[in-house]
């Protein structure tokens, strides 16, 4: 499986980094806004910044919501750097816009995706990766899990190469349940990610190794 790290902020991203395991970022308008990035240029500016950090794939999301619009946007964000992948929302004008970027060579990422049909019409048009939102799912007591997996079985049987992308990651449990699942994919915040090394027994185990060195090299 493959680690993201979904946020637009700069130290968080070089933190996950730096572990040795970050294989690309996601992003979307939300969190562009939470780190206070406002306007195209600067936003179309921490893009490349991003890109400059991780060796990855990083998602710049379209915000057209129109057919003409997202060709148009999402040609621009994929001229920025080569590791751009396009992120459109799973809407009709975005399933027409995923099939021409597919045609002209632009990596894709169909966000937004709730449902096995979304994700079938997603591969179908040859987008690179579906997002899945497990978080959003549960919220509305559905079952996340049970989407991502229903999503990997299809792909699998049918020989689509479009990968599951497991997003709204709300917890290292989720990641956990995504790696059963067979994502492809998961994009989750830093601390997620990090609770990946919690145990109680390495801490205690850790401790117990240090005090008996202690005790023989005092």
């Amino acid at each position: 499986m493959k680690f993201f790290i979904d946020t637009a902020n700069l130290d968080q991203i070089r933190e996950a980094n730096e572990l040795g395991v970050l294989d690309g970022v996601t992003t979307n308008p939300s969190l562009m806004a939470k780190e206070g990035i406002r306007g195209e240029e600067n936003c179309r500016k921490h893009y490349i910044a991003i890109c400059e950090i991780v060796k990855g794939d990083v998602s710049a999301e379209v915000i057209s919501t129109d057919y003409e619009g997202m060709i148009k946007e999402g040609t621009e964000l994929a001229a920025l750097h080569p590791n751009i992948v396009v992120k459109v929302p799973c809407i009709a004008d975005g399933i027409r816009a995923i099939k021409y970027f597919t045609d002209n060579g632009i990596r894709t990422n169909c966000t937004l995706v709730f449902s096995p049909g979304q994700a079938l019409l997603a591969a179908k048009a040859g987008a690179t990766y579906v997002s899945p939102f497990v978080g959003r799912l549960d919220d509305i007591a559905s079952d996340g899990i049970e989407l991502v997996e229903k999503i990997v079985d299809m792909y699998r049987y049918y020989g689509f190469q479009t990968q599951v992308l497991a997003a709204s990651i709300r917890s290292t449990q989720h990641i956990i349940q995504c790696i059963q699942a067979g994502a492809d994919v998961a994009t989750c915040p830093l601390s997620a990610i990090k609770g990946l090394l919690k145990h109680p027994l390495t801490d205690s185990g850790l401790a117990k190794f240090l005090e008996d060195y202690r005790k023989v090299n005092s």
